[in-house]
Protein backbone atom coordinates (compact mmCIF):
# COMPACT_ATOMS: atom_id res chain seq x y z
CA UNK A 1 0.00 0.00 0.00
CA UNK A 2 1.21 3.43 -0.72
CA UNK A 3 1.52 5.91 2.51
CA UNK A 4 3.07 9.20 1.37
CA UNK A 5 3.30 9.99 4.78
CA UNK A 6 5.25 7.60 5.90
CA UNK A 7 7.29 7.77 2.81
CA UNK A 8 7.98 11.35 3.12
CA UNK A 9 8.39 11.16 6.58
CA UNK A 10 11.46 8.64 6.13
CA UNK A 11 12.78 11.05 2.92
CA UNK A 12 12.85 13.75 5.27
CA UNK A 13 14.45 12.02 8.05
CA UNK A 14 17.25 10.63 4.80
CA UNK A 15 17.12 14.60 3.69
CA UNK A 16 18.31 15.34 7.35
CA UNK A 17 21.00 13.03 6.98
CA UNK A 18 22.16 14.01 4.00
CA UNK A 19 22.65 17.58 4.76
CA UNK A 20 25.55 16.65 7.11
CA UNK A 21 27.10 14.71 4.57
CA UNK A 22 30.46 16.21 3.01
CA UNK A 23 31.25 16.20 -0.73
CA UNK A 24 33.28 13.53 0.04
CA UNK A 25 31.14 10.67 1.51
CA UNK A 26 28.37 11.59 -1.10
CA UNK A 27 31.00 11.41 -3.84
CA UNK A 28 31.92 7.87 -2.27
CA UNK A 29 28.16 6.75 -1.83
CA UNK A 30 27.55 7.82 -5.78
CA UNK A 31 30.33 5.74 -6.81
CA UNK A 32 29.00 2.61 -4.84
CA UNK A 33 25.85 3.03 -6.85
CA UNK A 34 27.71 3.27 -10.17
CA UNK A 35 29.23 -0.21 -8.84
CA UNK A 36 26.58 -1.43 -8.45
CA UNK A 37 24.71 -0.66 -11.61
CA UNK A 38 28.12 -2.41 -13.50
CA UNK A 39 27.71 -5.38 -11.51
CA UNK A 40 23.68 -5.24 -11.83
CA UNK A 41 23.77 -4.52 -15.94
CA UNK A 42 21.95 -8.05 -16.55
CA UNK A 43 19.43 -7.89 -14.29
CA UNK A 44 18.70 -4.78 -15.58
CA UNK A 45 18.57 -5.05 -18.98
CA UNK A 46 16.27 -8.23 -18.79
CA UNK A 47 14.00 -6.07 -16.19
CA UNK A 48 14.54 -3.81 -19.95
CA UNK A 49 13.64 -6.36 -21.78
CA UNK A 50 10.94 -7.69 -20.02
CA UNK A 51 9.23 -3.48 -20.56
CA UNK A 52 10.09 -3.31 -23.94
CA UNK A 53 8.65 -6.86 -24.94
CA UNK A 54 4.96 -5.93 -22.77
CA UNK A 55 4.99 -1.96 -24.54
CA UNK A 56 5.62 -3.68 -27.92
CA UNK A 57 2.63 -6.25 -27.72
CA UNK A 58 0.42 -2.94 -26.73
CA UNK A 59 1.38 -1.04 -29.88
CA UNK A 60 3.51 1.72 -28.28
CA UNK A 61 5.20 3.67 -31.19
CA UNK A 62 8.57 2.78 -32.65
CA UNK A 63 9.87 6.16 -30.91
CA UNK A 64 8.23 5.80 -28.05
CA UNK A 65 9.73 2.30 -27.50
CA UNK A 66 13.42 3.84 -28.34
CA UNK A 67 12.57 5.67 -24.89
CA UNK A 68 12.04 3.27 -23.19
CA UNK A 69 14.84 0.40 -24.13
CA UNK A 70 18.11 0.51 -21.87
CA UNK A 71 20.82 -1.28 -24.07
CA UNK A 72 24.64 -1.85 -22.85
CA UNK A 73 25.48 2.02 -24.82
CA UNK A 74 22.49 3.40 -22.93
CA UNK A 75 23.43 1.63 -19.76
CA UNK A 76 27.14 2.79 -20.08
CA UNK A 77 26.32 5.75 -20.43
CA UNK A 78 24.06 6.44 -17.67
CA UNK A 79 27.23 5.03 -15.43
CA UNK A 80 28.96 7.59 -16.91
CA UNK A 81 26.68 10.26 -16.08
CA UNK A 82 26.81 9.40 -12.57
CA UNK A 83 30.91 9.64 -12.79
CA UNK A 84 30.48 13.13 -14.17
CA UNK A 85 28.44 14.07 -11.63
CA UNK A 86 30.43 12.93 -8.91
CA UNK A 87 32.97 15.28 -10.48
CA UNK A 88 31.11 18.07 -10.15
CA UNK A 89 31.23 20.84 -7.80
CA UNK A 90 28.68 20.22 -4.88
CA UNK A 91 26.94 23.46 -4.59
CA UNK A 92 25.86 23.04 -1.28
CA UNK A 93 27.21 25.56 1.04
CA UNK A 94 28.44 27.45 -1.52
CA UNK A 95 28.40 31.41 -0.90
CA UNK A 96 26.51 33.29 -3.71
CA UNK A 97 26.95 36.46 -2.30
CA UNK A 98 28.31 38.30 0.77
CA UNK A 99 28.62 41.92 2.45
CA UNK A 100 29.05 43.98 5.36
CA UNK A 101 26.21 46.30 6.33
CA UNK A 102 26.61 49.41 7.67
CA UNK A 103 25.87 48.14 11.03
CA UNK A 104 28.48 45.65 10.87
CA UNK A 105 26.44 42.27 10.30
CA UNK A 106 27.64 40.25 8.47
CA UNK A 107 25.67 39.09 6.09
CA UNK A 108 26.22 36.02 3.66
CA UNK A 109 23.67 34.17 0.97
CA UNK A 110 24.40 30.46 0.83
CA UNK A 111 23.27 27.63 -1.27
CA UNK A 112 21.06 25.21 0.24
CA UNK A 113 19.18 21.89 -0.50
CA UNK A 114 15.23 22.40 -1.70
CA UNK A 115 14.54 19.43 0.52
CA UNK A 116 12.31 16.52 -0.40
CA UNK A 117 11.40 16.86 -4.36
CA UNK A 118 9.59 14.48 -6.52
CA UNK A 119 9.70 13.83 -10.07
CA UNK A 120 6.86 11.99 -12.18
CA UNK A 121 8.12 10.69 -15.31
CA UNK A 122 7.29 8.78 -18.17
CA UNK A 123 8.63 5.42 -20.00
CA UNK A 124 12.54 6.86 -20.00
CA UNK A 125 14.32 4.30 -17.19
CA UNK A 126 17.33 6.63 -17.43
CA UNK A 127 15.55 9.35 -15.30
CA UNK A 128 15.65 7.11 -12.69
CA UNK A 129 19.52 7.38 -12.08
CA UNK A 130 20.06 10.83 -12.90
CA UNK A 131 17.59 12.37 -11.00
CA UNK A 132 19.08 10.46 -7.88
CA UNK A 133 22.05 10.87 -8.61
CA UNK A 134 21.81 14.75 -9.03
CA UNK A 135 19.39 15.13 -5.81
CA UNK A 136 21.66 13.12 -4.18
CA UNK A 137 24.76 15.11 -5.12
CA UNK A 138 22.94 18.46 -4.51
CA UNK A 139 21.29 17.34 -0.82
CA UNK A 140 17.80 16.30 -1.79
CA UNK A 141 16.08 13.57 -0.91
CA UNK A 142 13.87 12.69 -3.71
CA UNK A 143 10.80 10.50 -4.77
CA UNK A 144 10.73 9.08 -8.01
CA UNK A 145 7.22 7.90 -9.65
CA UNK A 146 7.89 6.55 -12.53
CA UNK A 147 5.59 5.51 -15.42
CA UNK A 148 4.04 1.43 -15.98
CA UNK A 149 5.51 1.26 -19.25
CA UNK A 150 8.70 1.18 -17.38
CA UNK A 151 7.92 -0.76 -13.77
CA UNK A 152 10.28 -3.57 -14.21
CA UNK A 153 13.12 -1.55 -15.32
CA UNK A 154 12.77 0.97 -12.28
CA UNK A 155 12.79 -1.59 -9.90
CA UNK A 156 15.92 -3.09 -11.06
CA UNK A 157 17.87 0.15 -11.07
CA UNK A 158 16.03 1.50 -7.80
CA UNK A 159 17.65 -2.04 -6.40
CA UNK A 160 21.14 -0.91 -7.68
CA UNK A 161 20.87 2.23 -6.11
CA UNK A 162 19.56 0.81 -2.74
CA UNK A 163 22.46 -1.89 -3.05
CA UNK A 164 25.18 0.63 -3.43
CA UNK A 165 24.29 3.27 -0.58
CA UNK A 166 24.46 0.33 1.60
CA UNK A 167 27.48 -1.09 0.49
CA UNK A 168 28.75 3.45 0.90
CA UNK A 169 28.02 2.80 4.79
CA UNK A 170 26.38 6.00 5.11
CA UNK A 171 23.86 6.05 8.06
CA UNK A 172 20.34 7.41 7.25
CA UNK A 173 20.70 8.16 3.59
CA UNK A 174 19.11 4.82 2.25
CA UNK A 175 15.97 7.08 3.29
CA UNK A 176 16.64 9.58 1.01
CA UNK A 177 15.44 8.17 -2.28
CA UNK A 178 12.24 6.19 -2.72
CA UNK A 179 10.76 4.64 -5.95
CA UNK A 180 6.98 4.41 -6.21
CA UNK A 181 6.47 1.28 -8.07
CA UNK A 182 2.90 0.54 -7.53
CA UNK A 183 1.88 1.92 -10.66
CA UNK A 184 -1.33 3.22 -9.79
CA UNK A 185 -2.96 6.15 -10.49
CA UNK A 186 -4.05 6.80 -6.71
CA UNK A 187 0.49 7.12 -6.27
CA UNK A 188 0.03 10.51 -8.49
CA UNK A 189 -2.55 12.13 -6.75
CA UNK A 190 -1.10 11.83 -3.31
CA UNK A 191 2.26 13.28 -4.42
CA UNK A 192 0.83 16.32 -5.38
CA UNK A 193 -1.41 16.70 -3.24
CA UNK A 194 1.59 15.79 -0.39
CA UNK A 195 2.07 19.71 0.70
CA UNK A 196 4.50 20.09 3.52
CA UNK A 197 5.35 16.67 3.13
CA UNK A 198 6.90 17.05 -0.64
CA UNK A 199 8.78 20.89 -0.90
CA UNK A 200 8.59 20.64 -5.23
CA UNK A 201 7.00 18.25 -7.94
CA UNK A 202 8.25 17.94 -11.32
CA UNK A 203 6.56 16.36 -14.40
CA UNK A 204 8.55 15.01 -16.96
CA UNK A 205 6.67 13.42 -20.19
CA UNK A 206 4.36 14.65 -22.61
CA UNK A 207 1.75 17.71 -22.77
CA UNK A 208 -1.01 15.48 -20.72
CA UNK A 209 1.03 14.38 -18.12
CA UNK A 210 2.97 18.06 -17.77
CA UNK A 211 -0.89 20.22 -17.85
CA UNK A 212 -2.36 17.06 -15.57
CA UNK A 213 0.13 18.08 -12.43
CA UNK A 214 0.01 21.71 -13.34
CA UNK A 215 -3.34 22.04 -12.87
CA UNK A 216 -4.00 19.29 -10.05
CA UNK A 217 -1.08 19.51 -7.71
CA UNK A 218 -0.84 21.49 -4.61
CA UNK A 219 2.82 21.31 -4.05
CA UNK A 220 4.98 23.85 -5.56
CA UNK A 221 5.65 22.80 -9.51
CA UNK A 222 8.82 22.97 -12.24
CA UNK A 223 7.83 22.09 -15.25
CA UNK A 224 9.48 20.47 -18.06
CA UNK A 225 9.37 18.14 -20.49
CA UNK A 226 6.67 19.27 -23.41
CA UNK A 227 8.98 20.35 -26.32
CA UNK A 228 7.42 21.27 -29.38
CA UNK A 229 10.74 22.72 -31.43
CA UNK A 230 11.53 24.90 -34.05
CA UNK A 231 13.87 25.32 -36.86
CA UNK A 232 13.77 28.24 -39.54
CA UNK A 233 15.74 28.51 -42.67
CA UNK A 234 16.49 32.44 -42.97
CA UNK A 235 16.56 33.67 -46.51
CA UNK A 236 20.97 33.55 -45.97
CA UNK A 237 21.21 29.97 -44.73
CA UNK A 238 23.57 27.12 -45.81
CA UNK A 239 21.13 25.31 -47.42
CA UNK A 240 23.43 21.93 -47.15
CA UNK A 241 24.06 22.88 -43.04
CA UNK A 242 20.23 23.59 -42.92
CA UNK A 243 19.37 20.45 -44.39
CA UNK A 244 21.55 18.55 -42.05
CA UNK A 245 20.35 20.16 -39.11
CA UNK A 246 16.81 19.48 -39.71
CA UNK A 247 17.61 15.60 -40.31
CA UNK A 248 19.36 15.44 -36.99
CA UNK A 249 16.32 17.35 -35.16
CA UNK A 250 13.99 15.18 -36.60
CA UNK A 251 15.10 11.71 -37.16
CA UNK A 252 18.14 11.28 -34.71
CA UNK A 253 15.42 10.27 -31.65
CA UNK A 254 12.33 11.67 -32.98
CA UNK A 255 10.68 10.80 -29.38
CA UNK A 256 12.45 13.09 -27.05
CA UNK A 257 11.23 16.51 -26.18
CA UNK A 258 14.23 18.02 -27.25
CA UNK A 259 13.68 16.60 -31.41
CA UNK A 260 12.07 18.99 -33.89
CA UNK A 261 8.75 19.27 -34.61
CA UNK A 262 8.07 22.48 -36.66
CA UNK A 263 10.38 23.71 -40.20
CA UNK A 264 9.75 27.33 -40.90
CA UNK A 265 11.44 28.28 -44.22
CA UNK A 266 11.55 31.62 -45.22
CA UNK A 267 9.38 31.86 -48.84
CA UNK A 268 12.86 32.47 -50.83
CA UNK A 269 14.76 29.46 -50.29
CA UNK A 270 11.72 26.73 -50.73
CA UNK A 271 12.59 26.00 -54.11
CA UNK A 272 16.34 25.13 -53.11
CA UNK A 273 15.77 24.11 -49.75
CA UNK A 274 12.78 21.71 -49.51
CA UNK A 275 14.34 19.51 -52.71
CA UNK A 276 17.26 18.88 -50.55
CA UNK A 277 15.32 18.03 -47.43
CA UNK A 278 13.27 15.48 -49.37
CA UNK A 279 16.09 14.05 -51.04
CA UNK A 280 18.24 13.33 -48.11
CA UNK A 281 15.36 12.87 -45.81
CA UNK A 282 14.27 10.13 -48.32
CA UNK A 283 10.85 8.92 -47.28
CA UNK A 284 11.81 8.42 -43.15
CA UNK A 285 9.16 10.95 -42.25
CA UNK A 286 5.91 12.30 -43.13
CA UNK A 287 5.80 16.01 -44.33
CA UNK A 288 3.01 18.35 -42.74
CA UNK A 289 2.96 20.87 -45.06
CA UNK A 290 1.16 24.27 -45.55
CA UNK A 291 0.12 25.18 -49.40
CA UNK A 292 3.68 26.83 -50.53
CA UNK A 293 5.62 24.12 -48.72
CA UNK A 294 2.91 21.05 -49.98
CA UNK A 295 3.66 22.03 -53.80
CA UNK A 296 7.20 22.02 -53.95
CA UNK A 297 7.43 19.16 -51.55
CA UNK A 298 5.50 17.09 -54.17
CA UNK A 299 7.29 18.35 -57.30
CA UNK A 300 10.47 17.54 -55.69
CA UNK A 301 9.68 13.85 -55.48
CA UNK A 302 8.17 13.37 -51.80
CA UNK A 303 4.46 13.11 -52.61
CA UNK A 304 3.77 9.65 -51.05
CA UNK A 305 5.24 10.98 -47.93
CA UNK A 306 3.57 14.65 -47.68
CA UNK A 307 0.00 15.78 -46.50
CA UNK A 308 -1.91 19.40 -45.99
CA UNK A 309 -1.23 20.29 -42.83
CA UNK A 310 -3.73 21.56 -40.48
CA UNK A 311 -3.92 24.10 -38.45
CA UNK A 312 -3.79 21.73 -35.35
CA UNK A 313 -0.31 20.12 -36.69
CA UNK A 314 1.53 23.34 -35.60
CA UNK A 315 2.27 23.79 -31.69
CA UNK A 316 2.06 19.83 -31.74
CA UNK A 317 4.47 17.80 -30.20
CA UNK A 318 4.22 14.67 -32.50
CA UNK A 319 6.96 12.43 -30.81
CA UNK A 320 7.02 10.50 -33.90
CA UNK A 321 8.91 10.95 -37.71
CA UNK A 322 6.28 13.76 -38.67
CA UNK A 323 7.48 17.12 -39.31
CA UNK A 324 5.32 20.27 -40.10
CA UNK A 325 6.33 22.79 -42.63
CA UNK A 326 5.34 26.27 -42.53
CA UNK A 327 6.26 28.96 -45.13
CA UNK A 328 7.62 32.35 -43.57
CA UNK A 329 8.35 35.80 -45.43
CA UNK A 330 11.14 36.55 -43.02
CA UNK A 331 12.48 36.86 -39.39
CA UNK A 332 10.32 38.56 -38.06
CA UNK A 333 7.30 36.47 -38.92
CA UNK A 334 8.97 33.33 -37.70
CA UNK A 335 9.95 34.83 -34.35
CA UNK A 336 6.33 35.53 -33.97
CA UNK A 337 5.04 32.22 -35.29
CA UNK A 338 7.50 30.38 -32.49
CA UNK A 339 6.14 32.47 -29.78
CA UNK A 340 2.70 31.72 -30.54
CA UNK A 341 3.02 28.07 -31.35
CA UNK A 342 5.89 26.96 -29.22
CA UNK A 343 6.44 25.53 -25.27
CA UNK A 344 9.45 27.73 -24.30
CA UNK A 345 11.49 24.81 -25.19
CA UNK A 346 14.29 24.79 -27.74
CA UNK A 347 14.57 26.86 -30.97
CA UNK A 348 17.10 27.87 -33.79
CA UNK A 349 17.67 29.93 -36.36
CA UNK A 350 19.92 28.76 -39.54
CA UNK A 351 21.19 31.96 -40.86
CA UNK A 352 24.60 33.68 -41.90
CA UNK A 353 22.98 37.03 -41.14
CA UNK A 354 24.08 38.38 -38.24
CA UNK A 355 21.23 40.75 -37.20
CA UNK A 356 18.76 38.39 -37.83
CA UNK A 357 20.82 35.84 -35.68
CA UNK A 358 20.70 38.06 -33.17
CA UNK A 359 17.27 39.48 -33.25
CA UNK A 360 16.24 36.04 -33.62
CA UNK A 361 18.24 34.71 -29.90
CA UNK A 362 17.03 38.07 -28.81
CA UNK A 363 13.37 38.35 -29.49
CA UNK A 364 12.22 34.42 -29.34
CA UNK A 365 10.72 33.49 -25.73
CA UNK A 366 12.38 29.91 -25.18
CA UNK A 367 14.41 28.37 -22.84
CA UNK A 368 17.58 26.99 -25.26
CA UNK A 369 17.58 29.29 -28.46
CA UNK A 370 20.10 28.24 -31.05
CA UNK A 371 21.67 29.39 -34.47
CA UNK A 372 23.13 27.02 -36.36
CA UNK A 373 22.78 24.16 -34.16
CA UNK A 374 20.49 21.57 -33.91
CA UNK A 375 18.26 21.31 -31.08
CA UNK A 376 19.03 18.08 -30.14
CA UNK A 377 22.10 19.97 -27.84
CA UNK A 378 19.16 20.81 -24.98
CA UNK A 379 20.21 18.21 -22.74
CA UNK A 380 22.16 17.40 -19.62
CA UNK A 381 24.95 15.74 -20.11
CA UNK A 382 25.61 17.91 -23.80
CA UNK A 383 25.16 21.32 -21.52
CA UNK A 384 28.41 19.41 -19.33
CA UNK A 385 26.29 18.93 -15.77
CA UNK A 386 26.13 14.67 -16.33
CA UNK A 387 22.37 14.62 -15.92
CA UNK A 388 19.37 16.60 -15.81
CA UNK A 389 16.15 16.00 -13.76
CA UNK A 390 14.27 17.66 -17.08
CA UNK A 391 14.23 20.80 -19.19
CA UNK A 392 12.49 23.26 -17.59
CA UNK A 393 9.90 25.64 -19.31
CA UNK A 394 8.78 27.84 -17.40
CA UNK A 395 10.94 31.02 -15.62
CA UNK A 396 10.61 30.34 -11.87
CA UNK A 397 12.78 29.14 -10.03
CA UNK A 398 15.38 26.91 -13.33
CA UNK A 399 14.89 27.44 -16.85
CA UNK A 400 16.83 25.20 -19.47
CA UNK A 401 18.47 21.55 -18.46
CA UNK A 402 18.17 21.52 -14.49
CA UNK A 403 21.68 20.67 -12.97
CA UNK A 404 22.52 20.47 -9.88
CA UNK A 405 22.30 24.28 -8.71
CA UNK A 406 18.54 24.10 -9.99
CA UNK A 407 17.72 21.76 -6.79
CA UNK A 408 19.17 24.55 -4.99
CA UNK A 409 18.05 27.35 -2.88
CA UNK A 410 19.03 29.70 -0.98
CA UNK A 411 19.41 31.06 2.57
CA UNK A 412 20.88 33.91 4.32
CA UNK A 413 23.24 33.35 7.10
CA UNK A 414 23.77 37.04 9.61
CA UNK A 415 26.08 37.04 12.24
CA UNK A 416 26.20 40.05 14.68
CA UNK A 417 27.68 41.05 18.12
CA UNK A 418 24.86 42.02 20.31
CA UNK A 419 22.86 43.77 17.43
CA UNK A 420 19.60 45.14 18.24
CA UNK A 421 17.47 47.22 15.95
Amino acid sequence: MFDINYICGALRKGASALAIQSAVQKNHALSCVANELREQRETILEANRRDMERAAASGMSPALLDRLQLNNPRLDGVIESVQVVIAERDPVGEIMSGRVLENGLELKETRVPLGVAAIIYESRPQVTVDAFALAYKSGNAILLRGSAAALESNKALAAAIHAGLEAAGADGVTDAFALACGGERAEVEAILNARGLIDVVLPRGGAALIKFVAENAKVPVIETGSGVCHLFVDESADIEKAALIAENGKLQRPGVCNALETLLVHRKRLNDFLPRLASLFDGRAEFRADEEAYSVLCASGAEQHTVHASEADFGFEFLDTILAVKTVSGVDEAITFINTHNTKHSESIITRDIENASRFQSMVDAACVYVNASTRFTDGGEFGFGAELGISTQKLHARGPMGLKALTTSKYLINGEGHIR
